[in-house]
């Protein structure tokens, strides 16, 4: 079995709450909504010991001595391993009214100090969701099952807003509630644990603002000794979600770069070795890839899925394998791009530079991105969101605040070519920037189908640079997620050798997941290679060639 853990197993164990935790779990919580709902919780080998480790506080004579080890517990394993399950019935452990859940002295047992566990006082957990619609459908819903047919029902007055512990005299004694954005200001301060339910669909800014809000809020309580625990599978590589940034983290406490952790991290997918061309060769990889979950698993029929045609192999290996794998239809490598990256590094004043424009003015965002013509490094240089109003009514983008940026460009390179896309209200401004910057160096360059042809190539060449790393980058985590979240459409045309050509598109119209960065550096990068293709680029007053592509 592959397993990536961080911290790495201990040689001698910690002291933990874990043992009484799992009681807890085991005498009074059931299954959520399946097959087995209202049916008596059951923890597997694996699931124990998880528990355990989450568990975990410093032992006596430390100077932490009784408080959590981990402020932050996450869990990534393949698709349909009851993970949500999981999350839940810890929830349900953190606001039942005698869970021994946080530390309350030693006892000592056997000739050894083990800690003894408490309830928390006014618990307050927020479990958030990537979207309202599943809000109450993920582990939101099993908690209420537990809480409303389980044994300890009584204990609990329980809504679809909203759960709440009850007092030995029917009064509020806690709360768990369903988010789908971060908590208010009001009930910020009173998380005392909080679950984050499929994190690799948390990739969207709000989603990254609600998780950053929220585990800010952890330190809030100190004498409740908050913490946070996260489920996930296998996300897209460079698509900047909340799991892809726990991986991250995770990947540096193996390195030895982070000096006591606060992060536990578990990672079970299915070892390279597997043949997936054959049923078997897939059949043996899901196994590996299920843990426990492979006794009552249908790894036939999973398996069988590969053989579907048209199906998106990759994302089947990355959710039935949990492996971080990218998507077939990704416009470009995200993860080259982020092994790209330059932190830190920009482009100098006074530098030879080309520019990449794309965006609208009302319902997309628009982008600014420049590359230094000697070395391919790429920098954003703008980026602006439309605003939108409660009413759905949408606030333009300010064309002076970007005519702004554009002044400031040239004042501080030699520009020598910007490309910009006069689609979606930015063809005034654009026929402003060539009359007052020079028609020789400021050209359209539609990205529809006037100009399909030429767009496919661009994109085509584009993705070959990073792909050769030929492209460095800055590290712009919205560049980086425009990047990922580029995808491929078919053109129906070949190129000069046959082979297919394609532009880069948004995954669906109304997607909120933008590509105006990747845009943007696609007609950079090209603005780029024309000026190479002139020479003597490098000569102060080169007289470059307009190029209006129509």
């Amino acid at each position: 079995m592959t397993t990536f853990v961080v911290p790495s197993l201990d040689e001698e164990p910690w002291p933990t709450l874990g043992p009484a935790v799992c009681q807890l779990i085991e005498e009074r919580a059931v299954f959520g909504p399946g097959s087995l709902k209202g049916q008596p919780a059951k923890l597997d080998a694996e699931t124990r010991a998880l528990i355990y480790k989450a568990y975990e506080v410093y032992p006596r004579g430390h100077e932490l001595a009784g408080r959590r080890r981990f402020r932050r517990v996450r869990i990534s394993a393949r698709k349909g391993t009851a993970k949500t399950e999981k999350l839940g019935w810890i929830a349900f452990a953190e606001l039942h009214p005698e869970a021994e859940v946080r530390f309350d002295g030693w006892r000592k047992t056997g000739g050894v100090w083990q800690p003894v566990g408490r309830p928390v006082r006014d618990p307050y957990i927020p479990l958030l969701a990537y979207t309202a619609e599943q809000v109450e459908e993920l582990a939101y819903n099993v908690l209420f099952v537990v809480c409303t047919e389980g044994p300890d029902a009584d204990l609990f007055d329980a809504g679809l807003e909203r759960i709440i512990r009850l007092d030995e005299r029917g009064r509020a004694d806690g709360k768990a509630v369903p988010l789908a954005q971060s908590p208010n200001a009001r009930d910020g301060a009173r998380t005392t644990f909080q679950g984050y339910d499929e994190t690799h669909r948390l990739d969207m800014p709000r989603h990254l603002a609600a998780y950053e809000t929220m585990e800010a809020n952890l330190p809030k309580r100190p004498l409740d000794d908050p913490w946070s625990m996260g489920i996930t599978t296998a996300g897209v590589p460079g698509g900047g979600s909340v799991a892809e940034l726990d991986k991250d983290e995770a990947e540096l406490i193996a390195r030895g770069e982070v000096e006591e952790p606060e992060l536990f991290y578990f990672h079970r997918e299915a070892a390279p070795h597997h043949d997936l061309a054959t049923l078997d060769g897939r059949v043996a990889a899901i196994r590996e890839a299920s843990g426990p979950a492979a006794e009552w698993s249908d790894l036939r029929g999973i398996a069988k899925q590969w053989d579907r045609p048209g199906a998106d192999r990759s994302y089947l290996e990355r959710v039935w394998l949990n492996r971080w794998t990218q998507a077939d239809a990704r416009a470009f490598d995200a993860v080259r791009w982020k092994g790209l990256r330059r932190p830190g590094q920009q482009i100098d004043p006074g530098r030879a530079v080309t520019a990449g424009f794309d965006g609208s003015r009302w319902r997309d965002t628009t982008a600014l991105v420049v590359t230094d013509v000697e070395t391919g490094f790429q920098e954003r240089f703008g980026l602006w969101v439309p605003e939108e109003l409660d009413d759905g009514d949408v606030v333009p983008i300010p064309a002076d605040a970007v005519d702004a940026r554009v002044s400031e460009m040239f004042s501080r390179w030699r520009v020598l070519r910007m490309y910009g896309d006069p689609a979606a209200g930015w063809d005034t401004k654009l026929a402003d920037w060539s009359g007052r910057l020079g028609p020789k160096v400021v050209a359209e360059f539609y990205t529809d189908s006037r100009n399909l042809r030429k767009t496919a190539m661009m994109c085509r060449t584009y993705a070959s640079a990073i792909k050769a790393g030929e492209v460095t980058n800055d590290g712009d985590v919205d560049f980086a997620r425009h990047i990922g979240a580029a995808r491929k459409r078919d053109t129906k045309m070949l190129d000069d050798e046959g082979r297919p050509l394609w532009v880069m598109t948004k995954e669906r119209h109304n997607s909120p997941n933008k590509i105006d960065l990747a845009m943007a550096g696609g007609l950079s990068w090209q603005a780029r290679l024309d000026v190479l293709a002139l020479g003597s680029w490098d000569e102060p007053d080169v007289d470059t060639t307009v190029l209006v592509f129509r």
